[in-house]
């Protein structure tokens, strides 16, 4: 049973996907809140039929599998369907994640959410971990990463929590504005601060 967990977040392109892999292959077990939240719409799951009796079925592909395009550009335009879908799903991947979780054996755990703090999951965490990096250079990395248009990025930056605010809650900050080498040896070394505390605290 894992002594403590550590939270993992940053904004689009900060290079939190990269960390947290670097930090599963030192041994830490690691939970992604995006999985959870991929498993809770699949088919058969009470949350698809009820995505798609509020949305309608053109947030359906044709297999029956949810579009996530469509559902992203619906929400995207209007708040008010965003809390809607963030009301509904966000209990259930917490309940995801927390089986999750219960079920880890390193020293410590990792959850990995870009929607740590908006999401209120920072609660389920003993310590905050921010993977930062400047505006300039997340936007560079999500075009390179995603081909989607630069709006779009910038709408997904609008949607997460402000870099001040994500800074505010940080016990530890990486800035992470050189290449994946650099941010690989700042993992291990905290990785090793991490195995030196007690339940998550100096």
């Amino acid at each position: 049973m894992t002594s403590w967990i550590l939270g993992l977040t940053g904004g689009i392109g900060s290079g939190k996907s990269a960390a947290a892999a670097h930090f599963s292959t030192l041994g830490v077990h690691t939970v992604d809140a995006d999985h959870a939240a991929r498993w809770v719409v699949e088919p058969g799951r009470p949350a698809l039929a009820e995505i798609a009796r509020h949305f309608g079925d053109e947030v359906l592909q044709a297999d029956g599998q949810l579009d996530r395009a469509a559902l992203r550009a619906r929400i995207f335009q209007d708040p008010a369907q965003r809390h809607w879908l963030e009301g509904l799903l966000h209990p259930l991947i917490n309940q995801e994640l927390l089986a999750n979780l219960a079920g880890a054996e390193s020293p410590y755990a990792i959850l990995v959410s870009p929607l740590l703090i908006e999401s209120g999951q920072h609660t389920m965490t003993t310590r905050v971990l921010v993977i930062d990096a400047p505006e300039t250079v997340q936007v560079q990395r999500a075009l390179q990463r995603d081909q989607v248009s630069e709006a779009q990025i910038q709408a997904i930056l609008q949607a997460q929590a402000s870099r001040d605010e994500r800074l505010r809650h940080a016990d530890d900050v990486l800035t992470n504005d050189r290449d994946l080498n650099w941010l690989q040896t700042e993992v291990e070394r905290l990785h090793r601060f991490y195995l030196s505390l007690r339940g998550g605290r100096p």
